[in-house]
């Protein structure tokens, strides 16, 4: 039991070591030859792993677009914050899908190992989906500060679009990432409303929609924008105090959600490494046991849409 948990550990830790390597990498501006001096002949020798890695996301990067695939999740992962392409966020998946089987045949057999494996692209979309939640709060917890640094540039004397980038450069991520795409999509051509609007959409803000309508109406009929955006931003700031309220309110019943949720999957987990002729007995009973399992899956996929569905509040 000993080494086998040691094994588990190690597979572990490599995971969650890939998985910060792919989340925290950033694409650099330059290429790496412009970068980077000529390098010499031993330099230049790829090892066998690097090109089958280069083949198999080459391929990948291919099927994706053939499929009309790419941009799709490459926006996703855009709006999660990973600086990854597709096809290397996919090929990461697929090794930890493929670890992760590994791993639940050693421990359980291959019935566990194969669920371990149906649950890695399913643990990978959830974990997207949560960094994308996260990045919309942070973005929407920003924009208070965001529009008192907007009012106090137009303030100073700079145009709108020489605002915004100030802005960009003095605020953090997201917001600078965001901000920086309305300039450099202004000076390729795009309307600053629709780019504005862009962001709007794509953040699922709605706070910020205002302000881009806002901006949109000043354009058109003139007036103080610096005034409208302290008004629009005291809107929002009281926007903000209730939605911590209710967020505070509602922690309990999340957290409770949270541990009801994953004390199934935790105990069946445990007493599959401590008995597991006791857990083998739903795929050794014939019809009755998988009938189980389905029922049990079918109520606990019930049951977490209820509980999500009581402690998310909408104002």
């Amino acid at each position: 039991m000993a080494p086998l948990l040691a094994g588990f550990g190690l597979l572990v830790l490599a995971g969650l070591l890939g998985l910060f390597v792919v989340f925290r990498s950033r694409t650099p501006r330059l290429p790496m030859d412009r970068r980077r001096p000529p390098r010499g002949p031993r330099e230049q020798e790829t090892s066998q792993l690097s090109r089958l890695t280069g083949v198999t996301t080459e391929a990948v990067s291919e099927f994706l677009e053939e499929r009309g695939w790419t941009r799709r999740i490459a926006a996703a992962l855009e709006n999660a914050g990973i600086k990854a392409s597709p096809a290397d966020f996919l090929v990461l998946v697929a090794a930890g899908a493929a670890a992760a089987m590994a791993v639940g045949t050693i421990a359980g057999g291959f019935l566990l190992g194969l669920l371990f494996l149906l649950a890695a692209p399913v643990v990978a979309k959830v974990v997207v989906g949560f960094l994308t939640n996260r990045r919309k709060r942070i973005f929407a917890d920003q924009l208070d500060n965001t529009l008192q640094l907007f009012s106090g540039s137009l303030r100073a004397g700079h145009s709108l679009l020489r605002a915004v980038d100030a802005v960009a450069r003095e605020s953090e991520a997201p917001t600078s990432e965001e901000l920086t795409r309305i300039v450099n999509e202004t000076r390729l051509g795009m309307d600053l409303d629709d780019s504005m609007s862009q962001v709007a959409k794509r953040m699922e803000s709605e706070d910020f929609s205002w302000v881009a309508q806002a901006i949109g109406i000043h354009r058109e009929v003139g007036g103080d924008l610096a005034e409208v955006l302290d008004r629009v931003a005291g809107t929002i700031r009281e926007r903000n105090q209730i939605r911590r309220q209710v967020k505070t309110l509602s922690a309990e019943g999340k957290m409770s959600a949270y541990i009801l949720m994953a004390l199934p999957v935790l105990i069946a987990a445990i007493l599959s490494l401590i008995s597991p002729d006791y857990i083998s007995q739903f795929v050794t009973s014939g019809i009755l046991g998988y009938g189980m399992i389905a029922v049990a899956l079918l109520m606990f996929a019930i049951g977490g849409f209820w509980m999500s569905r009581i402690v998310k509040i909408t104002f």
